[in-house]
C-alpha cells in the first residue's frame, strides 16, 4: 500500500524544466530514498509534496487522496537548510512548532520532555538556539520534526554536520519511526546511507526518472550476473582456476579487502558471466582444490557504483 503518490509531475520555471513527468511510490512503513545529482529537480518534487508549491501538471496522493493544505500537519520536514529562530529558548521553540501542527500545550510539553530526554538534551531546553553549536541545534530540529507524530517524514540530508556516534542515533530513530508504521523519504548524496536504511529508491537526473525501485533487487540487477568468491591462498592460484572455464572472466582478485575479511578470507575474487547454476557448479570445482573457499555469493555492486552508472547512463541517452 502506498501511502504517498506522486503521479505524473511537471513543473517548469522561467526558461527550465524542473519536473518532467516524474513519479514516485513511497510505500506505509518504508524509507524512500529520493536520489539524483545537484539540479536534479529533487527539492523541487519534495516543496510540492509539501503544498509549498504546485505542480503545472500531475497530482499528489496522501493515503489515497488528492494533497491538500489541511494533509500538511500530516508531514514532518527535515530541510537540508536548517532554520530555527536563534534568540528563541529550545523548548519553548519545539513546543511553538508542534502547536503550529496540530497539539495542545500539554500534548506539545509531553512529547517534548520525552524526546529532549530520549536524545539526551534536556539539558538544553532553557538555552537560546545562538547557544547550541550547529550539531547541537540539527539535533533540536531533528525532534521538532517529528514530534507532532506524522505519517509522513521527509528528511533531506539528515546526517549532515553529524558526527559518527550522533549521526547513528538519528539514524536508529529514523528506522525506529519507520518500524512503527511511518513512511519516510530520504534525500541524500550519501550513497553508504541508503545502503543501510532505504528500502525503496527513485533517482532523478535533469529533472526525470532514471531509476526506481526495491534497493536491492537494484542491486542485484545492476550485478550483472557477477559472483565473488572469499577465499585464502594464492591469487594466482585462483586466476588458473578460473582460466579453466569457458565464458566467464576474473573481473577482479584483490588481496586484503575489508568484505572479505569479515568472513575469515584474505582475498576476494569478482567473476563475471555467471548466469546458470552449472557455470557456479563448474566455478566451485574448479577453484576448490585451488584455494581455501571461505564464502561465495551474488555480488552486488554499492549504490555509489549503481549512482554513476546510472546517471551517465542517462547522460548518454540524452546526447
Amino acid at each position: 500500500m502506498y501511502l504517498l503518490e506522486a503521479n505524473n509531475i511537471k513543473k517548469e520555471y522561467t526558461g527550465h524544466l524542473a519536473l518532467d513527468n516524474v513519479s514516485m511510490h513511497a510505500a506505509q512503513g518504508k524509507v524512500h530514498g529520493l536520489l539524483g545529482p545537484n539540479g536534479a529537480g529533487k527539492t523541487t518534487l519534495i516543496r510540492i509534496i509539501n503544498h509549498i508549491t504546485a505542480p503545472d501538471s500531475g497530482e499528489v496522493l496522501l493515503d489515497g487522496h488528492r494533497l491538500t493544505a489541511a494533509d500538511v500537519s500530516r508531514i514532518g520536514y527535515l530541510p537540508e537548510e536548517r532554520g530555527l529562530y536563534k534568540k528563541m529558548r529550545v523548548g519553548e521553540q519545539a513546543i511553538f512548532f508542534a502547536r503550529l501542527k496540530g497539539m495542545s500545550r500539554n500534548d506539545a510539553r509531553t512529547a517534548v520532555n520525552e524526546w529532549f530526554e530520549k536524545l539526551g538534551i534536556t539539558s538544553w531546553y532553557d538555552k537560546k538556539v545562538e547557544e547550541l553549536s550547529k550539531g547541537m541545534a540539527q539535533k533540536v530540529q531533528f525532534v521538532i520534526t517529528v514530534l507532532h507524530r506524522p505519517t509522513l517524514l521527509i528528511f533531506d540530508e539528515p546526517f549532515s554536520g553529524f558526527d559518527p556516534i550522533n549521526a547513528d542515533i538519528l539514524r536508529r530513530e529514523i528506522l525506529r519511526l519507520r518500524d512503527q508504521g511511518a513512511t519516510v523519504i530520504f534525500s541524500t548524496h550519501n550513497m553508504s546511507s541508503v545502503e543501510e536504511i532505504c528500502d525503496d529508491i527513485t533517482l532523478i537526473n535533469h529533472s526525470r526518472v532514471i531509476l526506481d525501485g526495491e534497493v536491492n533487487a537494484i542491486r542485484r540487477e545492476y550485478g550483472g550476473g557477477r559472483l565473488y568468491i572469499d577465499y585464502n591462498g594464492d591469487s594466482d592460484a585462483m586466476h588458473r582456476a578460473i582460466d579453466t572455464i569457458d565464458n566467464i572472466q576474473l573481473e577482479s582478485n584483490v588481496q586484503g579487502l575489508e568484505a572479505a575479511h569479515l568472513n575469515g578470507a584474505d582475498a576476494r575474487a569478482i567473476i563475471t558471466g555467471v548466469n546458470t547454476d552449472d557455470i557456479r557448479k563448474a566455478i566451485i570445482a574448479a577453484v576448490n582444490p585451488a584455494v581455501s573457499m571461505r564464502a561465495m555469493g551474488t555480488y552486488m555492486p554499492s549504490m555509489d557504483d549503481i549512482f554513476i552508472t546510472a546517471v551517465k547512463s542517462s547522460q548518454s541517452a540524452m546526447g
